[in-house]
């Protein structure tokens, strides 16, 4: 199970009320969510490993550099000698380091990659799992992973924690019109302003997805359009307009698969005595209390379904 940490901290500050709060009165509503969404996930699908995957770079300058309105929206403070520093509530940017210690404390390991995002690592270990692979996320960007060949599915959140979806194959051809091979394309020609991608002009889903049937994918579409077959005028117009962008995108919108990352070997399991002191420690350090208990208690029990 490979987690898009910021996805789900996000949701949790959001989705957990701001009264919520430690001893001391510090905010922990992002915190004890993300606690009570892994007891959750891991109660559901009982997985034998779980990965913290992180955002080291949120906005990596090399896409910047090919699309320079990526994520431009999100930007709070430009950095020269390193990222961009995004636009966080104070009260959740507060909470990271605890986030970070109580992954720490339930032996869920954080991966993160310099110069890459959260994204990118999830690419890299589904690619290289041996395992089925759960992805848990509320970014639709990942579709383009999902491959039942592989087992490897999304969790998708985005319409909450108590109305999780499973992402196929079948559920993206029934939502998109295409396959998850060509759902990269697909976001391409589309444009996400989430993301500040502007897409092709006067292209939207139902366009991409068509376009997508008829030549299978961008190279297919671009040598259609340059060679004026089997595209109206006005289509081929409007993607020959758009050579600077598509000869960029794609690299900006694909998830890396061959970053320098292992995939950990170290299952979940039990905490033992001495973890289990320190985590309660943590816990009444920072009124964590049941949420802690619940994800304990979901690890013990999908560590003793693995054996």
């Amino acid at each position: 199970m490979l987690l898009d940490t910021a996805s789900l901290y996000f949701r949790a500050f959001y989705g957990v009320p701001d009264k919520v709060t430690a001893p001391d009165g510090s905010p922990i509503n992002a915190a004890r969510g993300l606690l009570d969404m892994i007891a959750k996930l891991v109660s559901l699908y009982e997985p034998s490993h779980v990965v913290a995957c992180w955002d080291d770079d949120w906005r990596p300058q090399w896409r910047v550099d090919l699309i320079p309105s990526y994520k431009q929206h999100r930007v709070v403070e430009a950095v020269a000698a390193g990222p961009d520093v995004e636009e966080v509530p104070d009260p959740l940017e507060a909470q990271i380091p605890l986030i970070r210690a109580e992954l720490a404390a339930l032996g869920i390991p954080i991966i993160g990659v310099a110069e890459h995002e959260a994204d990118d690592v999830i690419g890299t270990l589904a690619t290289r799992s041996p395992l089925p692979v759960d992805i848990v996320t509320g970014d639709r960007d990942l579709f383009q992973l999902v491959d039942d060949a592989r087992a490897v599915r999304v969790v998708y959140t985005a319409r909450g924690m108590s109305n999780l979806e499973l992402v196929t194959d079948a559920t993206v051809v029934a939502k998109y019109g295409v396959l998850p091979g060509q759902y990269a394309d697909f976001a391409t020609l589309r444009g996400d302003a989430s993301d500040g991608l502007p897409g092709v002009a006067g292209v939207g889903e139902k366009t991409a997805a068509t376009l997508l049937q008829a030549h299978s994918d961008l190279q297919g579409i671009r040598s259609a359009a340059d060679a004026g077959d089997g595209m109206s005028a006005g289509l081929r117009a409007k993607i020959l307009a758009a050579a600077a962008y598509l000869d960029v995108a794609p690299t900006v919108v694909a998830v890396a698969t061959d970053l320098d990352i292992r995939v950990p070997e170290t299952p979940l399991r039990s905490l033992d005595a001495t973890a289990r002191t320190d985590a309660a420690a943590l816990a009444e350090q920072w009124n964590l209390g049941s949420s802690m208990e619940r994800a304990i208690t979901a690890i013990d029990a999908a560590a003793a379904a693995a054996r």
